[in-house]
């Protein structure tokens, strides 16, 4: 039996092309992993293109490319979703192996700078929102995660849309580590992240964005196979 799954991501409104590009090529990597699957990439920013991919996918599952269940995986994707009688899975931020996978990349990059876990902050640079708690306690809980499972000296999270505003968390004494919570290298990603950890003075690594992180796929490919099983 033939299955199909779209991966959404919100994208960019100002500039959507680069996103959707970057999403199509995810899906296409996911796919190569899935024998018998057809797997699509669509972003809410580009017009027509959810709507494009479900019609071309004929009845896919949703996969939210999202790090949190926030707004866009519980209104906006379900509002589209629903009269079409699509299901929506759990988004991308809540796999369970995502932990483990953040630890295997932490403890690259770490063994790269010669530092021990114990010595060393890990920063979750993440979203935060004005109008919800879901993305802030979604980064204040995978940074505690990640404490737990490496031994950090310290592990704290610090906000592009809230406080405690990243700029401000950032400001770290002594080495540390900052783990990006953004899916995609879209606007927040590429400018909001860079000036914040700048204006700090933070000299230490900034991991990628989850696009460009190689565990990322399979990632998506294990779920899809997983919920497969059960369904």
């Amino acid at each position: 039996m033939t299955r199909s799954a779209l991966i959404v991501a919100h994208g960019s409104p100002s500039d959507p092309d680069p996103q959707e590009a970057a999403l199509k090529d995810l899906a296409a990597r996911v796919g190569a992993l899935l024998p018998g699957w057809r797997i699509g990439g669509a972003t809410l920013a580009k017009e027509g293109a959810f709507d494009a991919a479900v019609a071309k996918l004929g009845g896919p599952w949703i996969y939210p490319y999202f790090m949190a269940r926030g707004y866009f995986t519980k209104k906006v994707l379900a509002e589209r979703a629903e009269p079409l009688g699509l299901r929506v899975l759990e988004p991308f931020g809540t796999e369970p192996a995502l932990v483990t996978s953040a630890a295997h990349a932490l403890q690259r990059a770490l063994c790269e700078k010669g530092w021990p876990a114990q010595d060393t902050t890990l920063l979750i640079a993440a979203h935060g929102s004005a109008v919800s708690r879901t993305s802030a306690e979604s980064a204040r809980d995978f940074a505690a995660a990640l404490k737990a499972e490496m031994g950090f000296a310290e592990a704290l999270a610090g906000y592009v849309e809230e406080p405690p505003f990243l700029s401000e968390s950032a400001r770290i004494i002594g080495q540390a580590i900052c783990l990006p919570q953004f899916a995609l290298n879209a606007g927040h990603m590429l400018e909001d992240v860079p000036e914040a950890l700048a204006e700090a003075g933070f000299a230490g690594p900034v991991l990628p964005a989850f696009i460009d992180w190689p565990e990322t796929p399979e990632l998506i490919a294990q779920s899809l196979e997983r919920q497969a099983a059960s369904a």
